[in-house]
């Protein structure tokens, strides 16, 4: 297996590995069609075997605090995409991939890492496990045509609302768990360099 430095040619390995490793995931309908392009800084790693992206990390990280994370208080990044294929997986890759993305960062004078996840526990482990501490918690909830009509209305003539995603920050986690299908706890946790 080779870690490397993304480059522009991944691109489409490095769409059907995160799409392939998230189906099975909390984020299984967080899909996209092209890699992202970041505003700052970034390290965006692949890891390789017989030249198939199998592993992914992509890290933006601050030169100015307050510009990618949400804490400010030091220098920080934040991994936006951390993937292993299934078929892939425990075999360390993707230790690795943030073993080696901790390595750059180091370099760069990054002091903490934020990374945001979902209540799959196998994740929330593999985090925790890694010397990750868990920083704050909302919802994610999820609405479909009949949970839409309880919390809003259409200001425009004939248009109906068919589906929602919104962020319940409230102290009721239970009320809103208990009134909508999909909800799931969406998590932040921090690693001190």
């Amino acid at each position: 297996m080779i870690i490397r430095e993304y480059e522009d040619r991944d691109s489409l390995g490095w769409v059907r590995c995160r799409v392939l490793s998230f189906l099975d995931t909390a984020y299984f309908d967080n899909v996209l069609r092209e890699k992202e392009k970041y505003n700052n800084p970034s390290v965006e790693l692949v890891a390789e075997i017989d030249n198939k992206i199998v592993g992914l990390i992509d890290v933006e990280y601050e030169v100015e605090k307050g510009t990618v994370c949400y804490y400010t208080d030091e220098l920080g990044a934040v991994i936006w995409h951390l993937a292993v294929l299934p078929e892939y997986r425990n075999r360390g890759i993707a230790t690795q991939l943030l073993n080696r993305a901790i390595e750059i960062l180091k370099e760069k004078d990054i002091k903490r890492i934020e990374a945001w996840t979902r209540d799959d526990k196998w994740v929330n482990d593999w985090y925790l496990s890694r010397g990750f501490r868990l920083k704050e918690e909302y919802l994610h909830v999820y609405g479909d045509r009949k949970e839409c009509n309880e919390i809003a209305s259409p200001k425009i003539k004939d248009l109906s609302i068919c589906n929602f995603f919104a962020h319940y920050l409230g102290e009721n986690k239970d009320e809103i768990k208990n009134k909508f299908k999909r909800v799931h706890e969406c998590r932040m946790y921090e690693l001190i360099l």
